[in-house]
């Protein structure tokens, strides 16, 4: 591989870690990422950085918690100043694109990409902010509902499916275009699908594959209303689960068109890989797969994001580069660690920010060094009524919340997180050590604050702009129809050996 490789990086929407113990569960028909897995570093215990897909995606980009980029929620804008892995590539003489989604919110759709070959799946405004003024408030307009549940089942087309489609088509010609080597910089190129993000609707190939699956039942069933901690009954109330009668049939197809639309991914995934390797670039790309963060799919009675239960928070992270040996890493890690992991990968120096990083480069740990620091996350968005902060280190997970009773888990001896240790006398001295850490990093009254004001603010700003004219922000795609294909401005001579790879005598 060359002094500065390129870049691949395959990120996908909602894809719970748990069902990548070690790459893809052997029940999933996912050859595509069998073969990746087989030759990467596997972390079996990443997480993301915010249950929550804008969130999520700007610490990833970043590096940073929430709480420093200030995007607590899906409308809550992503800062032009912050420094993304696509700008510390791109001043490093990278070509930077961007294929699908990202969900940046605001004017700024680019955040360090040179190109972006689609528009995003989701709106770019701050129609989507939470408002914890109305605590209990349900924004029926745009709240998950358990509608996603019931309506499981085959479509040939949906709304998702279309965007998926485009992002797989239009990134496998850009790879094609690369292959070309119409530009002597490296490239970094971040291909982003919605899937298997909800609504759980799956085309009849994908789906047909999992007729006789062992695992379309949650392996823990679900917990009594009553029974749930305090912000699982929010999420709850927040996806409206009165108004619908949730069957043994809909839990069923639900995972079943997940497990689909896995298949589906893994397919597109294969279609831009297949064109890697016919251009012989795979010597010189780094690859990595990701999600944003996971899915319940049924465990405990809860479906889709928002929590900190590893079917939420725990996404899978594979790495395929020089340095980074194949194999299992159990260390728990985070999705912000990517960003100075590629930086480290790249030869680039994060000095300047390393201040206001919150991830550490993962290429010591798969050599077997220890880990610098614990897993931090933070949710502060809808379905909570103040911001929710945890940590995960070493066999334990630590949940707070200024409004709910604490929650600490042992999981090695109980992943399911079944029995909260927090009261425990036996675990008094361990609670007590998490405690101390979430008082050393966070400030909870002013994390408070600053959510509750970047609400209102945008609440006001969001009302204004609505009113009369309105200027969207979402990101319009250029073609360029005249420089594409044949047109007079061009020697057709040059431009058929130009575009042919490889180039032929």
């Amino acid at each position: 591989m060359t002094a500065r490789p390129n870049i691949l990086i395959f990120m996908v929407d909602q894809l719970t870690g748990s069902l990548f113990p070690d790459g893809p569960a052997d029940f999933l028909h996912a050859p595509t990422l069998k073969r990746l897995a087989a030759r990467s570093t596997r972390f079996a215990n990443a997480y993301t950085a915010s249950p929550l897909c804008a969130p999520g995606r700007a610490s990833f980009m970043s590096g940073q918690l929430p709480r420093r980029t200030r995007v607590y929620d899906n409308a809550a804008e992503f800062a032009s100043d912050i420094p993304t892995y696509a700008h510390h590539l791109r001043r490093a003489g990278y070509q930077t694109t961007l294929c699908g989604k990202m969900h940046f919110v605001g004017p700024d759709q680019l955040h360090g990409f040179e190109e972006r070959l689609t528009t995003d799946v989701y709106p770019a405004d701050f129609g989507w902010t939470p408002d914890y003024r109305r605590p209990g408030e349900r924004i029926d307009w745009w709240y998950h509902n358990m509608g996603s549940v019931t309506g499981a089942g085959i479509a040939e087309i949906t709304n998702q499916l279309e965007y998926d489609d485009e992002v797989a088509y239009e990134a496998t010609r850009k790879i094609y275009d690369l292959g070309r080597r119409g530009d002597d910089r490296p490239w970094m190129m971040t291909v982003s699908f919605t899937h298997p993000h909800d609504p759980y609707v799956a085309r009849r190939k994908y789906w047909d594959l999992y007729e006789d699956c062992a695992h379309l039942d949650p392996a823990i069933g679900p917990i009594p209303y009553e029974a749930q901690d305090s912000h699982s009954r929010r999420i709850f109330d927040a996806n409206d689960w009165r108004s619908f009668d949730i069957t043994e049939r809909h839990v069923r197809d639900s995972r079943r068109a997940y497990f689909a639309n896995i298949s589906y991914c893994d397919d597109k995934i294969g279609q831009v890989m297949t064109a890697l390797e016919g251009t012989g670039q795979v010597e010189d790309t780094i690859v990595v797969f990701l999600s944003d963060h996971g899915d319940m799919l049924g465990e405990r009675g809860l479906w889709f994001k928002m929590n900190f239960y590893d079917g939420s928070a725990r996404v899978p992270l594979m790495i395929a580069a020089p340095g980074m040996a194949p194999g299992r890493i159990d260390t728990p890690v985070s999705t912000m660690d990517v960003t100075p992991t590629l930086a480290d990968l790249a030869g680039i120096d994060l000095g300047e920010v390393a201040p206001w990083t919150d991830g550490e480069t993962l290429r010591p740990l798969s050599q077997g060094a220890a880990r610098r620091a614990p897993v931090r996350m933070e949710y502060a968005a809808e379905a909570s009524q103040a911001p929710l902060v945890s940590i995960r280190d070493g066999r334990w997970k630590y949940n707070h919340c200024e409004i709910d009773p604490p929650q600490l888990f042992d999981m090695e001896a109980d992943p399911h997180e079944l029995t909260n240790l927090a009261a425990d006398p036996a675990h008094r001295e361990t609670a007590a050590v998490m405690a101390a850490l979430v008082r050393r990093h966070w400030d909870m009254a002013a994390f408070d604050a600053e959510v509750r004001e970047s609400q209102a603010r945008r609440h006001v700003v969001y009302a204004a702009l609505r009113n009369g004219s309105y200027y969207p922000w979402d990101f319009q795609p250029l073609k360029k129809a005249s420089e594409r294909y044949m047109r007079n401005h061009m020697d057709l001579n040059v431009l058929e050996a130009s575009q042919r790879w490889p180039r032929g005598d």
